[in-house]
């Protein structure tokens, strides 16, 4: 297990001072965006059509030692304004491309939320299930829209080699273990999830407990923290649509890793994590709207790199 950055947090410095900066907290493993929603100008897909860009990033990266365990392309590949849609689905293609050019294994994104219809202007994310017309539309987005979709994008991403991580999100069609199992079936071994905790404690799933449910479908793990307010949640529930930055009455707020669970919980995480095959990389995301970015990256890799083995244990005297 080792400990990496999601690099939007520091997109406003090149790369040679965010590699300069991540060294300073004994971190060699980044994150990089590649555009749809987090645009970041340290990885750009026009390397794919420019050899001397591309030698010239992964001889910075390799001379400094670092290397990459994702590139992020989150979007809404499903949006049904079909030149919105295409746009995303086109950033994803090339970063699959890009991918497997600088062998990097792991591509993030979203699933995606359509409209109601084929007429409509804007995502439609179904909650509940009654009146029925709801179960109606749900039914349609994945049969008429999820299932082609991510048939396709599952195929490609094998056939050049590629994983991609769906990060779990309410909003889009998968926000769930139940959901993005669902989403895995369809887009086959090459489709699985990256894993925000985060996003599972605002909705009231138990984050180790969806280890277990996951599985080997667990690609890539965001480090990222959330604080439940009980005395605000009463009022709205967890479905709290006022601005993030409204903390004082919102019933939940992303935090810094160890600001909204403590050691002990995070421990039990990383070691669940590894229970079930997930050895791989915890990239911090920075969101938390009381802390600074280099305020919650510090915070964060210290409190990770404190608890975090980053070695296989040697094999017992006994085995």
């Amino acid at each position: 297990m080792r400990v990496g950055v999601f690099t939007a947090l520091l997109s406003q410095f090149p790369l040679d001072k965010v590699i300069e900066k991540l060294k300073s907290l004994n971190i060699n493993t980044v994150e990089l965006g590649t555009g749809n929603y987090p645009g970041d100008p340290h990885c750009k897909l026009s390397m794919l059509q420019n050899k001397a860009a591309l030698k010239e990033f992964k001889t910075l990266l390799d001379d400094n030692g670092f290397s990459i365990s994702a590139l992020s392309c989150h979007g809404n590949p499903l949006h049904p304004d079909p030149a919105v849609a295409k746009a995303y689905q086109e950033t994803s293609r090339k970063t699959i491309l890009l991918a497997e050019k600088l062998g990097v294994s792991t591509v993030i994104d979203f699933s995606g939320c359509p409209g109601d219809s084929d007429k409509a202007k804007y995502p439609n994310w179904v909650t509940c299930p009654w009146p029925p017309e709801y179960l109606e539309v749900l039914a349609w987005q994945w049969d008429k829209k999820v299932t082609p979709y991510w048939t396709k994008q599952g195929k490609f991403a094998e056939d050049h080699g590629v994983k991609i991580a769906v990060e779990m999100h309410p909003g889009f069609v998968a926000y769930s273990p139940e959901t993005m199992l669902r989403l895995r079936a369809i887009g086959g071994k090459a489709v699985g999830c990256n894993y925000d905790p985060s996003h599972m404690f605002w909705q009231g799933i138990d984050p180790i407990a969806a280890i277990r449910v996951l599985g080997d479908c667990i690609f890539h793990v965001h480090a990222k923290d959330t604080q439940i307010y009980e005395r605000n949640l009463p009022a709205m529930g967890v479905l709290d649509t006022k601005k993030y930055t409204d903390e004082r009455n919102r019933a939940w707020i992303f935090r810094t890793c160890g600001y909204g669970h403590d050691a002990g919980w995070w421990k039990e995480f990383i070691s669940t994590l590894r229970m079930f095959g997930y050895d791989y990389t915890l990239s911090i995301e920075h969101e938390d709207t009381l802390m600074s970015p280099d305020e919650g990256l510090t915070k964060a890799a210290n409190f990770l790199n404190s608890i975090v083995i980053r070695e296989q244990p040697a094999a017992a005297w006994w085995v």
